[in-house]
């Protein structure tokens, strides 16, 4: 339904910001609208400050947090520019006596206007959101073999492809720091670093089981296997966000096998990590120093564990909330690949894609409507708990 807009009693342009505004936005969005403008303007400020300029790291933390308020500032200010060009076209019909051509100009003007309006309220609505404080951050991809054998294998491989496609056409970079290959091919283990704009806010949704159906091709005759494998997607962090007592550490080294030359066969530069309290264990062999594998088994491990307490806490919030959206958990069953009937079915949304989508590595819309449900949910957990005020 429409909100009426045009039947806003008329008032100047200097009224209109502080009444007319509140009814259609209430008075805890516009006090935030305010302050991120605010804000945004003394972080456009600093950017002009010789202080600022002369040191690199402070500068880019101003321009990062500048363009994180950045679209709701333009999104507000376009708000208020449509409210004052409304506004401005009630004076004209008002105005307008008995012309009915001034009249009806005027009532088209605001017909135009008022679906714009609520376009923008929506879109506000949604750009003040909690934001998930992961959304902007790095991640380390870890893809599992789970049951089908080898076949399990091949497909972890297939998604490795699947994802570097993805990655590449987003513009971000990849690459594997620790795999475990398949006896027929593929993975039986691998853990890729990906890095870019906003990795995790996308990646996220591939987190959890993925099962494929399929005639294997080490199927000699024909029957269709159900395989899976297990994604889990974890942000990166440091020692500012995961503390490890030294203590809690077990570390061996060895030497690194495969090819590389003679200093990885003949050096013990291959790290193995134990992390005694929560028993994860990591082993790196893929840089050709020890210090480089410990520095990355160490990045490794404090990205599992961030995800661990991350999980929870995520877990948490979508109980509290009564979320359809998915556990996110790396345990639920998140999507099935039908080859027979080239179909790629989402669980979480209910819905079908074409399998040479998936493969070609077109997540973009799946991801989309992921984050347009979960925005859903959000606004509607929102709307429940003011009503229950």
């Amino acid at each position: 339904m429409k909100r009426p807009y045009a039947s806003l009693p008329s008032q100047s342009a200097a009224a209109w910001s502080n009444s007319a505004l509140f009814m259609a936005l209430d008075d805890s969005m516009m006090s935030r609208l305010e302050n991120i403008r605010r804000s945004y303007m003394a972080l456009t400020e600093r950017l002009g400050d010789p202080d600022v300029i002369a040191d690199s790291t402070l500068l880019m933390k101003v321009m990062s947090d500048r363009s994180q308020s950045e679209e709701v500032v333009n999104t507000y200010e376009n708000y208020k520019q449509l409210l004052q060009e409304l506004e401005e076209a009630r004076g004209l019909f008002q105005d307008a006596g008995d012309d009915p051509e001034l009249k009806e100009m005027a009532r088209e003007e605001i017909k135009l206007i008022e679906p714009q309006l609520e376009d923008l309220e929506e879109q506000i609505k949604v750009l003040l959101l909690p934001k998930d404080p992961n959304d902007n951050r790095n991640i380390m991809l870890e893809i599992r073999a789970g049951t089908g054998g080898s076949e399990a294998s091949i497909f972890a491989g297939d998604l490795v492809d699947v994802y570097r496609k993805y990655i590449t056409s987003l513009g971000w970079q990849a690459s594997i720091i620790d795999f475990s290959p398949g006896d027929d091919g593929g993975y039986k283990n691998v853990v890729m670093e990906v890095k870019g704009d906003k990795v995790y806010s996308r990646m996220k949704w591939e987190a959890g089981v993925h099962r494929v159906q399929r005639v294997p091709a080490t199927e000699s005759q024909g029957r269709v296997h159900t395989s899976t494998a297990t994604v889990a997607v974890m942000p990166e962090c440091d020692e500012v966000d995961v503390k490890i007592d030294p203590k809690d550490i077990e570390m061996s080294t060895m030497r690194s096998g495969g090819a590389g030359g003679q200093n990885v066969n003949k050096v013990e530069t291959a790290v193995d990590l134990l992390h005694k309290p929560s028993g994860i264990r990591i082993k790196c062999t893929q840089e050709r120093s020890q210090l480089k594998n410990k520095e990355l088994a160490m990045k490794m491990l404090m990205s599992k564990l961030y995800d661990i307490e991350n999980e929870k806490r995520e877990m948490e919030e979508r109980a509290r909330r009564g979320s359809q959206v998915g556990t996110g958990g790396r345990s639920e069953k998140i999507r099935t690949y039908n080859w027979k009937d080239s179909r790629c079915s989402d669980h979480r949304l209910g819905q079908n894609y074409p399998l040479s989508q998936f493969l070609n590595g077109d997540l973009s819309s799946m991801h989309d409507e992921m984050i347009a449900k979960d925005q859903e949910e959000l606004l509607r957990a929102l709307s429940e708990e003011k009503a229950a005020v």
